[in-house]
């Protein structure tokens, strides 16, 4: 799969949500979307880069964007994780890593000399359908900040 850059149309995808629920790109249209990628849930990069979205979510809102979280994990997972820190977005399952594909995130790791695939923590702002900024190999510490400037850039 080609990079997505900025400029590129974003890949629409449906993906089952932490109730079930199925949630699709494109019903998110006409709002501006935060879709980050993320490893694994409840685990302790995962954790703090979720509740900094969390933190912040009022000022996400107040930007006219929605939060969405996607990992590998299955929705049962996700919901334990939503409840236990009181997410207040929707975390996408994509167990099968079909979507991180499509995205470019699903990369081979190097782990202590050991190779594996896995996702790479990765943030795709999303304006009327366009990728309008890429964070790749995102560093948790000072993200949501990064994420909330790039929001007040956007054009209405």
């Amino acid at each position: 799969m080609a990079e997505l850059k900025e400029g590129s149309k974003a890949p629409d995808f449906t993906l089952p949500d932490d109730a079930g629920q199925k949630v699709k790109l494109s019903q998110f249209a006409d709002r501006t979307v935060v879709l980050y990628f993320y490893p694994r849930a409840d685990t302790p990069g995962c954790t703090k880069e979720a509740c900094s979205f969390r933190d912040h979510h009022a000022e996400i809102l107040a930007r006219g964007a929605v939060v969405l979280g996607v990992s590998p994990d299955q929705p049962a997972a996700l919901a334990k994780f939503k409840q236990k820190y009181s997410l207040p977005f929707p975390l996408l399952a994509d167990p099968e890593h079909k979507i991180a594909e499509k995205y470019g995130v699903w990369v081979e790791k190097n782990m202590y000399g050991k190779k594996t695939m896995g996702i790479e923590r990765s943030t795709f702002v999303i304006h009327h359908g366009k990728v309008a900024r890429v964070f790749r190999k995102v560093k948790v510490d000072g993200h949501t900040a990064q994420v909330l400037e790039t929001l007040g850039a956007l054009p209405a």
